[in-house]
Order: C-alpha cells, then structure tokens, then sequence
C-alpha cells in the first residue's frame, strides 16, 4: 500500500515536473523564441499570446520586447554639407521585428544597444554630411528624417530590428562656432544701428534745413511787410511835410530851425564853431527873418522865441 502511494505520488511529481517544463506562457507585451540545446528551431517564433507547450528539459524559451523601445544617442559632433560643424543630439524608436535574426546578430538587448549607437552615428554622419545648416532648420528637416530613419533601416535590417522613427532632439553649433556667430551677429546689429543713427541725423537735418528755409522766408517776408509799412509812412510823412511846406514855407522853415536849435543846444553845453556867413543862426542876428501870421506866433511861442512887435 505503501509503495504504491509512493509511485503514484512520484508519478504526480513527475508529470508536474514535465508540465512544468513543457508548458510557457507568452505576455501580450513579448514575443518568444524556442530555443533547441541553445540553438533555435523552425518556425520556433511566437508572437501569439497565451500558454504554449515545448519539448521540456529539450527546448528553451527566450523573451523579446515587442513594444516600441527608445535609444538616447549621446551627443556628436557632425561636419554639414555647408563644412559648418554642429552637436548632435538624436534619439531613435524601434522594435525587433524578427527575433530569430536578432538573436543570430546581436544575441541580446544590451549587446544591441552597444551597435546600435555607432549604426546611428554613421546614418547621422552620412546623411546630415550632404545637408546644409539652412536645409536642417527649415521645412526640409521632415524629409531629411524620413532619410535618415530609412538608412537606419537598411542599416538594422540584418538585426530583425525595424526603425520606427528617429529624431533630433537638440542641434547646437560648437562653443567657439556660437561665440563667433553671435560676434557676427553683434556687429551686423551695430552696423543696422549706426545706419539707422546716421538715417535719423540725415533726416534730422533735412528737417532742420526745411525749417531753417521756412525761418528765413518768414523774417524775409516780415521784413518786406515792415519796409513796405515803413515805406508808407515816410512817404506819408513826407506827403505830410510837403503839404505843410506849400501851405507857409516861411514857418516851414522856421520851424524846422527851432527843432534843430532844441536838438543842439538842449544839454546846455553844446560847443559849436560855425563861419560868420553860416545860417543856421539867421533867426538869432536878423529878428527881421522871422516869418510873420498865426503859424508863426504859435511857432514862437512853442520855441520859446518872443514875437515880433509891429
């Protein structure tokens, strides 16, 4: 009785053991690859999720991701088609699409990082080596990926490895090619700034000269205004005097004696040398020259000359 729980219990054991090793299960997320003493079989791929059944202790299993996965390159340096250099800083997507070449090419994940760096890099030299600066920052840098995720393809296809996108995160110039660029950049701003200043003087000054004009043809034109107005009244004046000169010559000139007498001898200290013939003091030796009538009389008395007595 004894022994023959014992072989059935063994019996159990056993066929757990090899349910155990005959039976895998593959996650949604992997694919797996049946292996035969390390080596792997035909149509030994399976991608289909769920329990499968393998030869045990005979027949291994080895898991792939099938999701997409990431690679960071680090940064490099690249010469463009224009010979300007330029830091690098790319990152690629991709997922192994045959694991049977995978493991043939590259055995495992981590040993495939470490050729997928340089693969990227030589597609990265290659391609960015016939692209210009100005092509990689305008509308052509879509295309210029499209070529270069194609070439990483190429490039992996051997791997069972499928590029599903590759971009570039950063492209900065080198530290002395940005330090000379932005030098450029400070002197050309110089250069739009001192033509500009010298725009604004220029301007300034023909603002200046159109005033200075508009300056000068207003005093020219005030000036006009006042001789033609001074013209007048000194013509009045002298319509005036000559009017005043028919009416009485003789108080005329009487009067205009006694404003010339006022004038020179107003101080009270007035010397004057004159010949003896001179008559400017006719009025003074010869009382007989004043002019007689009404003008006269006021004129004396406004010149503080008496009258003449009949």
């Amino acid at each position: 009785m004894n022994r023959a729980l014992v072989i059935v219990v063994s019996l159990v054991i056993i066929l757990v053991l090899l349910a155990w090793g005959a039976l895998y299960t593959v996650d949604e997320r992997r694919q797996a690859l049946v292996l035969q003493f390390g080596e792997p079989i035909e149509n030994g791929v399976v991608r289909q999720a769920g329990l499968h059944v393998k030869l045990p202790f005979i027949q291994q299993v080895t898991y792939y991701d099938k999701r997409v996965l990431d690679f960071d390159a680090p940064q490099i340096e690249l010469v463009l088609g224009d010979q300007k250099r330029i830091v690098v800083s790319a990152f690629a997507r991709y997922r192994i699409v045959n694991p049977l070449l995978f493991r043939q090419a590259s055995g495992d994940e981590v040993d495939f990082r470490t050729r997928l760096e340089p693969i990227t890099f030589s597609t990265l030299r290659s391609v960015l080596g016939e692209t210009s600066l100005t092509q990689l920052l305008s509308n052509d840098r879509t295309a210029i990926m499209n070529r270069i995720k194609s070439e990483a393809n190429r490039a992996l296809e051997r791997f069972g490895v499928e590029v599903v996108d590759v971009r570039i995160k950063r492209a900065d110039l080198p530290e002395e090619n940005s330090e000379a660029v932005f030098s450029r950049m400070q002197t050309e701003r110089e250069r739009e700034a001192r033509e500009l200043r010298a725009q604004g003087a220029e301007l300034g000054q023909r603002i200046k000269s159109r005033a200075d004009r508009e300056r000068r043809v207003i005093i020219a034109e005030a000036e006009k205004t006042a001789a033609i107005t001074r013209g007048e009244g000194d013509a009045e004046a002298v319509r005036i005097f000559a009017d005043a000169y028919a009416k009485d010559s003789g108080f005329f000139e009487f009067y205009r004696s006694m404003q010339a007498y006022r004038a020179a001898l107003s101080d009270g200290s007035t010397n004057i040398i004159l010949t003896p013939d001179n008559q400017f003091f006719r009025y003074f030796d010869d009382p007989t020259a004043l002019p007689s009538g009404k003008g006269a009389a006021g004129a004396n008395a406004q010149a503080g000359v008496p009258a003449r007595q009949p």
